[in-house]
């Protein structure tokens, strides 16, 4: 049977990849650091899996899968030695500790003579497939070097599945149970594999790939800010609550639609497509069962509000393409806001604006210079959620 590895055994990795690599005849090996979830897979040799809408439940058992522990470095590295694929689904900031283990199984696919290997890097950071091959290029033994580079692949994905955490219920239930949404598809950067391009479940490999990682960040990841931070003002636990508010629901279209524009002026591409993509997240945002909550969408706004990412990303290219980004704007203005107890980033985020003020934070933090078009935008939303928290812009 062909073998695939996977590091990280959570929402993605479980509750996604898993599910995709053994519809696609894979037997999967996750790597991770949750004994209690390593102990019952490898009893099972499968995982439970439910997907979840407004009208229906359906239960999968996916297998075969076993697990180790990351800290077994010798295991781990005959598992990728072995393995005919690998992904990654552990994090951004987790990256650092698995990659040497990456690096020590490529090392002894090396020095076996193995064939070529592509890892999908599913993991929301732009550029994630460079960061680990500049990541691996420092730790590779240098007997191993000319293996990276010529017969590993680093691909590039973006995942557009929801999958929240597992809730205490859930865990005490069945430590494997993992609930998700149906949506099911994964596109691929083609460039970085190596070698044949594997057969995927639901995996489609596209050459002009930059333009669904536009579509991603500034739209599926840019309406989940725009209406968590909004939401979070008023109030609002889940994020279909805040989706059943029609003021938040029309401000995220407002705020969407000034992105699409920017997108379509950059990349070209086709706003019937983009706007269909809307319409479906629509739907998708207003899934109950899935449970998914204000915390979870928003947390983090540090590093949501990069210059690059979800909100000033888009208004950025908004502007670039003469459209005033004028709820991007709102919903940049309404993260400076967002302080849920039990945020790290949320907190320090507060500290600043206390320390500094918000035109010099959104500088620091955003890279919006004071007086900018954007910067002027976003103070106007700012001074208006100081007297009214509740304040939203008009839409057009």
């Amino acid at each position: 049977m062909k073998k695939a590895v996977i590091f990280g055994c959570g929402n993605i990795g479980r509750g996604f990849i898993g599910q995709l690599f053994t519809e696609s005849g894979y037997e999967v090996t996750f790597v991770d650091v949750v004994q209690e979830l390593i102990d019952k897979m490898n009893r099972c040799g499968s995982y439970h899996l439910q997907t979840v809408t407004n009208d229906e439940v359906k239960d999968y058992l996916i297998g075969p899968v076993k697990a180790v522990n990351s800290n077994d470095k010798e295991a781990v590295a005959k598992v990728v030695a072995e393995a005919d694929i690998g992904a990654t689904a552990v994090g951004a900031n987790v990256l650092k500790f698995v990659v040497p283990n990456i690096a020590a199984g490529l090392a002894l696919r090396a020095k076996n003579g193995a064939g070529p290997i592509n890892f999908i890097i599913c993991e929301n950071l732009h550029g994630a497939a460079q960061i680990v091959r500049d990541m691996l290029n420092g730790l590779i033994a240098p007997e191993a070097k000319a293996y990276l580079d010529t017969q590993t692949g680093l691909v590039n994905t973006v995942i557009g599945r929801m999958v929240p955490a597992p809730t205490p219920e859930m865990r005490a239930e069945d430590a494997t149970l993992i609930r998700a949404e149906p949506y099911k598809e994964l596109p691929v950067d083609k460039k970085g594999f190596v070698g044949p391009i594997p057969e995927i479940s639901a995996m489609t490999a596209y050459d002009d790939f930059e333009v669904f990682t536009a579509r991603k960040l500034y739209v599926h990841n840019c309406g989940h800010a725009l209406m968590s931070y909004v939401g979070f003002l008023r109030g609002y636990e889940f994020g279909y609550e805040a989706m059943a508010d029609q003021e938040v629901r029309g401000f995220m279209l407002a705020g969407l639609k000034e992105s699409v524009q920017g997108i379509c002026g950059e990349f070209h591409a086709d706003p019937a497509w983009l706007n269909a993509h809307v319409e479906d997240l629509l739907v998708r945002f207003t899934n109950r069962r899935l449970g998914d909550v204000i915390f979870r969408l928003g947390r983090d706004p540090l590093r949501k509000l990069a210059a690059e990412d979800r909100l000033v990303g888009a208004a950025n290219l908004a502007c670039a393409h003469g459209v005033k980004p004028v709820h991007l704007a709102w919903g940049i203005a309404a993260a400076l806001f967002f302080n849920p107890e039990g945020d790290p980033s949320a907190a320090t985020l507060q500290e600043k604006l206390k320390a500094a003020g918000p035109e010099a934070t959104l500088k620091e933090v955003a890279g919006i210079e004071p007086g900018s078009v954007l910067g002027k935008l976003v103070m106007d939303g700012y001074q208006a959620l100081l007297k009214n928290r509740k304040a939203l812009p008009e839409n057009r």
